[in-house]
């Protein structure tokens, strides 16, 4: 048996701050056993806020010095929680970054926060930069949880994560697939700043809208729902597009931000009433939405699983933590039936 205590950061697309865990994981020939033993979420200051916002409209060499900059945050934040939790003996670090672009169509995807700089910062190895050879073999990059998916809850038939974005994976023909369904929390949190909140605290803003027909039609009609998987979403995506039909209706905030919510669970359910199996386990931010869990599960007659806090919030980084074992085992930690990508891979750079 293998035994690794891991550091794990995850960073999602809807800034709801950085996820940090200390996860052991215990890996026989067939079965890996894992625990979360601390973990938590680091709110953004705004310091750091601005700077993901800032960057994407930066020079080049403003953009390696935030990649730097960002790295050490990182790096200082582990060290600050090793302290504050008297961690021992950690194996490695493994962080996913933040993404500021990812354009996998033009073979391009970008991850904030210079691995290295993690390494300097904490002097414990660092594994990071798991996307770019996927999308080096033409693959997209995204998503990676999948694999993780595969080995850690293959008790479920599909795996929904809503975070920035709703993506889904599963198994069909002993083949792993998954993608991004639509996006979630990028545009709800949005509209919620509309009305001085962060985010939409159980629906309550949503619900109290009425669907728009017409901006319903225009956003369930985008390209991208047409196409087949694996596929994958970006922040850029949103904007010149989900956000284009936002803008040609002249409805409320409310009324757009209650279409919405239909327009998600309608694409969510018919990502997994597409498919056999018959249960899902929700995980992610979106999950704690109590009106967007009742409308997806008005809509399907598959089974709703909602677990323990700890893998709703921090599935993701327990996740990555899972690719940075098989890094370091030269294993496997990348479907190319999942990114569409020449060939499996192992992803990530050792520093």
């Amino acid at each position: 048996m293998n035994i690794y205590r891991v550091i794990a950061l995850m960073s999602g697309t809807s800034l709801d701050g950085l996820d940090i865990a200390f996860i052991e994981f215990k890996i026989n020939n067939k079965t890996i056993d894992f625990e979360i033993i601390y973990a938590e979420t680091i709110k953004y200051e705004a310091n750091i806020l601005s700077e993901f916002e800032i960057i994407i409209d930066t020079t080049g060499i403003e953009l390696l010095k935030s990649h730097n900059f960002y790295g050490t945050y990182l790096g200082k934040e582990v060290n600050n929680f090793i302290n504050d939790n008297n961690i021992k003996d950690v194996d490695f670090i493994v962080s996913h970054g933040h993404t500021i672009f990812h354009q996998p169509e033009i073979n391009l995807t970008f991850q904030l926060g210079n691995p290295a700089y993690i390494a300097a910062e904490t002097k414990i190895k660092t594994i990071g930069d798991f996307r770019t050879l996927d999308v080096a073999l033409n693959g997209q990059g995204a998503p990676l949880v999948p694999i993780g998916d595969k080995l850690l809850f293959s008790d479920y038939d599909f795996c929904i994560n809503l975070g920035g974005f709703a993506n889904i994976s599963f198994d069909k023909n002993n083949t792993r697939f998954a993608y991004d369904i639509c996006p979630v929390n990028i545009v709800i949190n949005e509209f919620a700043k509309k009305f001085k909140k962060d985010f939409d605290e159980d629906g309550n803003l949503g619900k109290q809208g009425k669907i728009n027909t017409e901006l319903l039609a225009c956003l369930n009609n985008l390209d991208y729902y047409k196409k087949p998987y694996p596929k994958s979403l970006g922040k850029e995506w949103v904007e010149q597009y989900f956000n284009d039909c936002l803008l040609q209706s002249s409805i409320s905030d409310l009324d757009k931000l209650r279409t919405i919510y239909e327009h998600i669970a309608i694409q969510i359910v018919n990502s997994v009433n597409s498919e056999k199996g018959n249960n899902i386990l929700f995980t992610g931010g979106g999950t704690y939405n109590k009106f967007l869990l009742k409308l997806i599960q008005e809509k399907t007659e598959k089974q709703v699983i909602i677990p323990e806090d700890k893998i709703i919030d921090f599935k993701e980084a327990l996740i990555f933590g899972l690719l940075g074992v098989l890094r370091i085992e030269n294993k496997i930690n990348t479907l190319a039936s999942v990114t569409g990508a020449d060939i499996d891979s192992v992803g990530g750079c050792i520093y």
